[in-house]
């Protein structure tokens, strides 16, 4: 049996998501946003402030505060100050920033689940078990 090698694990995952995001890239750009700031807009209702979200996101803050500007100048998120903490902005969604993130989260979807047809259902249900206990 040979060895498992997590670095060639790791490898083939990033590459794998990689070129779903590759694929789905023009598209999204079509919706007026980055692929980046797409991931911004999908964790911002969960994660309403600037801080939060670079946290989550594994991103600096100014890049976070770079795409949020984006994002607001496009009409996707708005900013208001937190009634708890006059210090702090709170992000919101706008309907608009509520409809592309729909669109762009189904796009990434579809593509990702071109690669999962690859596999049968019961591979799929594995693959799925198998990345829940690592999660």
């Amino acid at each position: 049996m040979s060895k498992i090698d997590p670095a060639k694990i790791w490898s083939l995952s990033y590459r794998l998501l990689m070129s779903v995001i590759s694929h789905v890239t023009p598209d999204v750009a079509r919706l007026g946003m980055e692929t980046k700031e797409l991931f911004v807009l999908a964790a911002l209702e969960e994660h309403p402030y600037p801080a939060e979200l670079a946290a989550t996101l594994s991103m600096p803050k100014p890049t976070v505060t770079v795409y949020v500007k984006r994002l607001e100048a496009a009409g996707f998120v708005s900013r208001e100050i937190d009634a708890e903490d006059m210090r702090r902005h709170r992000l919101r969604l706008t309907p608009a920033g509520r409809k592309v993130m729909h669109q762009g989260l189904t796009l990434l979807s579809d593509a990702f689940g071109e690669r999962l047809g690859r596999l049968s259902a019961a591979q799929q249900e594995e693959l799925r078990r198998l990345l829940e206990k690592m999660s």
